[in-house]
């Protein structure tokens, strides 16, 4: 392991931080690193192809499809800033990570995890407007109004982890600390700080509380109005075209909600267990590698435009 300190005050600074990943016998490090690096790829190439088939159909120039494209986008980077170290990681004895990558990494995966529950509920509040209001639905999401939400969303992001950042980042962390994860992450980074971490752990909370509490609101309250909606419309073709329109939203959210919120509910002392590298798994590896799939199964204009991109470019590679 490469390890370097600092003196400072008396006392060892960290400039490195050892991820202890996942232990695993070494015979698997190679299928695992083949497993994840496919799921990388796929992911990338999935949210890629939707992005690309929005703006290549004007059909899909809607509010809700913009809200899409940006999701799409976001997750792009979001596994990006994951995925790679952990890739090497599987291959590689030194499992280190400077002090500033780790700083890095935390301050990029704070901004996407909080855009994206900003931008969920942005999206549901389209949907809310597309069901409950649909005469007036082309008035309220103007093109106006969906760039200052888009641009609302990714400011707060940004915003949110610069604040937890002031305060994670000035902690002290003694000698060269092994975190049991295999990402730099908000709580472990906490659990091996060698001073009161109290002020930081009550800013991350209060944080948190907003960006989750108040988009779940959001959502929670749009979703009772639309259903309370869809439950009014007296055909029930009308009932499940209706439902249609926001069935993959819904699940988009129900997977991503769930499995951030079993983890960040929960005290930072249960870091130390195995369990929650495997709940992080699911939103960082697995719902990415999802989401795409569920927009293009339950949405036939998403279908659509896809195998028209798709048959396009094949002819047009002839």
């Amino acid at each position: 392991m490469i390890t370097k300190a600092l003196e400072v005050d008396n006392q060892t600074a960290t400039t490195h931080f050892i991820l202890l990943g996942f232990p695993t016998r070494p015979t698997l490090q190679l299928p695992l690193f083949t497993v994840f690096l496919a799921t990388y790829l796929l992911t990338l190439l999935e949210n890629l192809l939707i992005i690309l088939a929005i703006q290549s159909d004007g059909q899909l120039h809607k509010p809700m499809y913009f809200f899409l494209s940006h999701l799409s986008f976001l997750e792009m980077w979001y596994v990006t800033v994951i995925s790679p170290k952990m890739l090497v990681d599987f291959l590689s004895r030194d499992k280190s990570i400077s002090f500033n990558g780790c700083m890095t990494q935390l301050y990029f995966f704070v901004t996407f995890v909080c855009t994206e529950y900003i931008l969920l509920a942005a999206m549901a509040f389209d949907r809310y407007a597309a069901i409950c209001n649909p005469l007036r639905y082309p008035v309220i999401m103007t093109n106006k109004l969906c760039g200052t939400l888009a641009g609302g969303c990714w400011f707060c992001g940004l915003v949110t982890a610069m604040i937890k950042m002031v305060f994670i980042a000035r902690l002290r962390y003694c000698g060269t600390p092994h975190i049991n994860h295999y990402f730099c992450d908000i709580s472990p980074l906490l659990n091996v700080s060698c001073e009161d971490s109290s002020q930081a752990e009550l800013v991350d909370f209060f944080l948190a509380l907003m960006v989750i509490a108040v988009p779940l609101c959001v959502v929670v309250t749009s979703y009772a109005i639309i259903l309370t909606t869809i439950l009014k419309i007296p055909s029930a073709q009308g009932r499940q075209k209706a439902f249609s329109t926001c069935a993959s939203h819904l699940t988009v959210v129900i997977l991503f909600y769930s499995t951030t919120l079993f983890t960040y509910a929960r005290p930072k002392l249960m870091y130390a267990y195995n369990s929650n590298k495997v709940v992080s798994l699911l939103y960082t590896v697995v719902v990415p590698l999802l989401n795409p799939v569920i927009y293009c199964l339950r949405n036939r204009e998403v279908k659509a435009a896809l195998g028209k991109f798709v048959v396009c470019n094949g002819r047009g590679l002839r």
